[in-house]
């Protein structure tokens, strides 16, 4: 049974850090491509980050500006999102997602709130 298991999101000052996981089972982690996908009230889901396999390969939505930090860990089978200066536009729900050889997974998501 696959799980993508998110946590670490929160109500965060405009300016501040949060760092979210994903813990995933039931598949094989280490040859899976993983991302963050974020969904804001009212608006349309959009990447914020993905990561290849190997944890080389990373890309960032445009928005990102090198405020967030995409990582893995697959001894672990964990995906990390660091984010920093965070705005109050970045205010959604936080998805994970795995792809694996066509199939796609996606955990039930986490609330960042960033507001004063």
């Amino acid at each position: 049974q696959v799980q993508l298991v998110e946590s670490g999101g929160g109500l965060v000052q405009p300016g501040g850090s949060l760092r979210l996981s994903c813990a995933a089972s039931g598949f094989t982690f280490s040859n899976s491509y993983m991302s963050w996908v974020r969904q804001a009230p009212g608006k349309g889901p959009e990447l914020v980050s993905a990561i290849s396999p190997d944890g080389i390969t990373t890309r960032y939505g445009d928005f990102v500006k090198g405020r967030f930090t995409i990582s893995r860990d697959n001894a672990r089978d964990t995906v990390y999102l660091q984010m920093n200066s965070l705005k109050v536009d970045d205010t959604a729900m936080y998805y994970c997602n795995a792809r694996y050889y066509g199939m796609n997974w996606w955990g039930k998501g986490t609330l960042v709130t960033v507001s004063l």
